[in-house]
């Protein structure tokens, strides 16, 4: 047997045992969504007898785990979102980076435990009623629904904080917000080659309060590889159904690369329905005209060749 074959079985153990011990611990809470991909998912609550708050873990564990890479990992709850979704992401990391090696999926559902814990303690303190807000969230996730898209957000690779020795400096550019039915909407464009950029970029976004108290943050990238000649992209929806998908499939029509656009939604209380994915779309679009990563006049000609096409169709 060769040494990367002993290091695989010892990991597929490691996984077995690991698994066993979660389910004997969790019970019912955890279960296996796709056991042969090793994909998994566990509820944590604050509270087990009269939950107020609950967020799902799904993981997908690489045959590298744990001998050599992390979990991939989503956190899914309609009411985590940006800062809130950056802190708790954060603390799994550093789980990670302090434990190496190790089997850290305990260690990850007690830390999110203790995260629902401490907001539900911050919430009584502050009078804040949470199904109020997560009701509000569920309302347009149900519209969702009605338009046939998933619930789930894209599951997100795990990549370690880096300790920077000099803060890269890192160019924002703000587009002009937009409202409608008193939802307000805003794009945010920020030029990266590195997912450590990716990182950075949304870390100084959410230090402007008003940005990370948004509804959404969506956001999606797109870097070019040039030794692999391959783009490495990705996308959030952060509870905006669906909608980091299609900004993706934007960047991905228009060929931009090694560039990133966050639009932020700070929802009006008016449902919008297809409007929002419209909205949220056409931000992303004017920013990267305004900075030059699309050509207007080749963005103008499509639209009229588009048009073309259909008259066409009609006349036929």
């Amino acid at each position: 047997m060769s040494a990367d074959s002993a290091v695989r079985d010892d990991n597929l153990q490691c996984q077995i045992d690991e698994i066993e011990a979660l389910s004997s611990i969790y019970g019912d809470e955890w279960c296996a969504i796709d056991e042969a991909a090793r994909v998994f998912c566990i509820k944590v609550s604050d509270d087990i007898d009269k939950p107020k708050w609950t967020l799902c873990l799904q993981v997908i564990l690489p045959p590298d785990y744990p001998s050599a890479s992390p979990p991939i990992y989503q956190l899914n709850a309609p009411w985590l979102r940006g800062a809130e979704y950056m802190e708790l992401s954060n603390s799994l990391e550093e789980i990670y980076a302090q434990n190496l090696g190790e089997s850290i999926l305990y260690m990850w559902v007690e830390r999110i435990r203790e995260f629902l814990v401490e907001k539900s303690r911050n919430t009584d303190s502050e009078n804040l009623e949470p199904d109020k807000r997560t009701a509000e969230i569920s309302e347009d996730a149900e519209e969702d629904i009605a338009d046939g898209f998933h619930l789930l957000r894209p599951i997100q690779t795990l990549f370690l904080s880096d300790e920077l020795e000099d803060e890269e400096e890192l160019l924002i550019k703000h587009g002009e917000p937009f409202t409608d039915r008193r939802s307000t909407f805003q794009a945010h464009l920020a030029p990266v080659v590195t997912t450590k950029q990716v990182k950075l970029v949304l870390n100084k976004l959410y230090e402007n309060k008003k940005i990370a108290n948004a509804t959404h943050n969506i956001y999606a990238y797109r870097i070019y590889c040039e030794d692999k000649q391959t783009f490495l992209q990705d996308c959030e929806d952060d509870g905006e159904t669906a909608a980091g998908g299609r900004m993706l499939h934007l960047l991905q029509i228009l060929d931009v690369r090694n560039v990133m656009v966050i639009v932020s939604r700070w929802f009006g209380g008016i449902l919008l329905g297809p409007d929002r994915f419209k909205h949220i779309n056409n931000c992303a679009r004017n920013i990267l005209m305004d900075e030059c990563y699309i050509d207007p006049v080749d963005d103008s000609a499509k639209s009229a060749d588009k048009k073309k096409k259909q008259r066409g169709k009609r006349g036929k």
